[in-house]
């Protein structure tokens, strides 16, 4: 199993909404926008990081 303390995974979700609203506020000056683009961004990523999650869980099953 991985050893990752749930502790570390707190750090995830700061990282992820400063991410996508440095991303929208660059393609935006609207603020609703803004939030807008940076909701889309943040699933986007959030769905990338669970795919690799998934893939590093199964490559760790696997062995």
């Amino acid at each position: 199993m991985l050893s990752i303390s749930p502790t570390y995974l707190l750090y995830y979700v700061p990282l992820i909404i400063v991410i996508a609203l440095v991303f929208g506020a660059t393609r935006h000056e609207n603020t609703e926008l803004i939030l807008r683009h940076s909701w889309h961004t943040g699933r986007w990523i959030t769905g990338f990081m669970a795919i690799i999650f998934a893939v590093l869980c199964m490559l760790d099953w696997m062995s």
